[in-house]
């Protein structure tokens, strides 16, 4: 049975909404539920490596029997050295773990401005560093009105911080999450690398760096860990939720979901998701939502669709799609 190219564009914009807003609500609730920060990063990687990584075997083995010499890191990554290394150190470690420290500080609600919010931001300014694209007066317009919605969120727990709060550290993490994934992004368009490759680059280098070296600080004493306090069902659902929904299967529907929908139109439908995440921690995580959230919601939302309601359509290849479809 073969769907229509209009119910897969659907049914992958859906999919991929569900899973950025869940990843936001879930990884706040899961500061409350026993694994530490480190303990979900490691989960999450491997998570992923469990699928991403014989596909991507799998995937060169033409090429490795016709003798030629393709990917890196002893075959785990499709892709050479140095995109691996450069893609994989900011969009597959560093992002893990700067998000996943920030849920530990900063509710829900803050995440979702700041970190989906702000993308928009942090991409535009990158990509003007790096790739000297200009930027248009309604992006420009947009991208002010990101900077005013970030400042009510994170202005008002910064102004708290010297009262002994500590939920400005999240929100400061959450922003460091958010421009990591935007250099992440810029790489990978720097370089014009294929969407599904590059995210089993990031993966294979999550693998082979951080997995190791985790297991080593843990197992010598170093860095705590609570993976042996813990359920085993805990660790498997945020193996399974985190690795295999927010990294494979969310990578493939915003991929899809670009092809269909264009990445103009891709990036209105992702807006949705600083509102549909804040409004789930309010409903599953019984948090407040202040005035400042809601206006810097409302600014951080406003601010997106404008930045891209002038934007010129982009055409993308059969094969190749814009980064970001990872939370």
């Amino acid at each position: 049975m073969r769907f229509s190219s209009k119910t897969v564009g659907l049914a992958s914009a859906v999919i991929t909404v569900f899973i950025w807003t869940g990843f936001i609500v879930i990884a706040r609730a899961s500061a409350s539920r026993g694994l530490l920060p480190l303990d979900i990063a490691l989960a999450r990687v491997l998570g992923a490596s469990a699928i991403l990584l014989p596909w991507a075997w799998w995937l060169m083995r033409p090429a490795r029997q016709a003798g030629q010499k393709v990917g890196s890191l002893c075959g785990l990554s499709p892709l050479p050295l140095a995109p691996t290394v450069q893609a994989g150190f900011l969009g597959g470690m560093l992002y893990a773990v700067l998000a996943y420290n920030g849920f530990f500080f900063a509710p829900a609600t803050h995440a979702s401005v700041l970190m989906p919010g702000s993308l928009p931001l942090w991409t535009t300014l990158l990509a003007w560093l790096v790739l000297r694209e200009k930027v248009s007066s309604a992006r420009a317009m947009g991208l002010a009105f990101i900077v005013l919605g970030d400042v009510l969120v994170g202005g008002a727990s910064l102004l708290k911080a010297f009262e002994g709060g500590e939920v400005w550290k999240g929100d400061l993490l959450f922003m460091t999450a958010a421009c990591c994934w935007a250099g992440y992004s810029v790489t990978v368009r720097r370089h014009g690398l294929d969407a599904v490759r590059a995210t089993m680059a990031i993966t294979a280098f999550a693998f082979v760096s951080f997995v190791p070296v985790y297991l080593l600080l843990i197992g010598t004493g170093v860095l705590p860990t609570h993976l042996m306090q813990v359920p085993w069902t805990e660790i498997l659902f945020q193996a399974v939720f985190q690795g295999v929904g927010s990294v494979v299967i969310s990578g493939i529907t915003f991929t899809q979901m670009v092809r269909h929908f264009g990445p103009v139109r891709s990036t209105m439908i992702t807006a949705l998701v600083p509102g549909l995440s804040a409004l789930g921690a309010v409903w599953f995580l019984a948090e407040p939502m202040h005035w400042n959230l809601l206006a810097g919601l409302a600014l951080v939302t406003g601010g997106i669709l404008l930045g891209v309601r002038q934007a010129k359509p982009v055409v993308v290849l059969p094969n190749v799609a814009t980064a970001g479809g990872q939370p």
